[in-house]
């Protein structure tokens, strides 16, 4: 495995970003198509979740390990002595650019919880792809609390009103600055508060298939650490 530990934006964000992680993509990739079709996704999220349970038991396995391969990175980079587990799932884009809702064009957030951590592993070749990080420029907000965000949710929904935007957004643009990004390299995992404003990044060019084996495949755990 190769760290790297990232900060972006004026608040110094930490991202961590391991490189070869497990060195078995193709067997995940198979184990998540052993698991399609996916439903769509009930989130934000622009096209299909399956979430792993423990009756997956195979797919249950690699995330568990997945986990505890992690949890030195989680510790030492987010100051946490333990986390729960809370959430697992396979991802995959396939919303066109046109069939996006005005909150999927936009960057979002997991959780207001500085504690609340996301681990996404990368686990297809989808050149251009990736996570990026923003700063709303109106308000500066680059990470959201329980007290910033009913203004940001407010600044966005009349941003919105009044110059709607449209497909995934892709860099800065009038009302968020890009502050960083981790490119989608195959077996990379990175790790983030879920706090931080980010979105996919999703070229114009990017197939969007439900094959596991073909689209743009993803796993998406979720964490809460637990301070000393």
């Amino acid at each position: 495995m190769k760290p790297q530990l990232l900060t972006f934006g004026h608040d110094d964000s930490r991202v961590v970003v391991i490189d070869g992680f497990s060195q078995m993509t193709g067997h995940i990739r198979a184990l998540a198509a052993a698991l399609a079709p996916f439903p769509p996704a009930t989130t934000y999220y622009p096209g299909l979740r399956r979430l792993i349970t423990p009756d997956d038991t195979a797919a249950y396995a690699y995330a568990e390990r997945l986990l505890e391969d992690a949890a030195p990175f989680i510790g030492g980079a987010f100051d946490v002595d333990a986390f729960d587990w809370l959430e697992t799932s396979f991802s995959m884009v396939t919303r066109t650019a046109a069939e996006l809702t005005p909150r999927q064009r936009a960057p979002h957030f997991d959780d207001t919880d500085p504690n609340h951590l996301a681990v996404l592993h990368y686990l297809s070749p989808t050149p251009g792809s990736g996570t990026a990080f923003f700063r709303h420029r109106a308000t500066g907000i680059e990470r959201v609390t329980e007290d910033n965000m009913p203004v940001l949710l407010d600044a966005m929904k009349r941003e919105q009103a009044e110059a709607p935007q449209a497909g995934y957004i892709l860099g800065s643009n009038a009302f968020f600055e890009q502050i960083g990004q981790v490119d989608a390299v195959p077996d990379r995992v990175t790790i983030y508060q879920g706090s931080l404003l980010h979105s996919g990044i999703i070229p114009s060019d990017m197939v969007l298939s439900d094959d596991p084996m073909t689209g743009r495949l993803t796993a998406n755990l979720f964490v809460r650490g637990r301070t000393p």
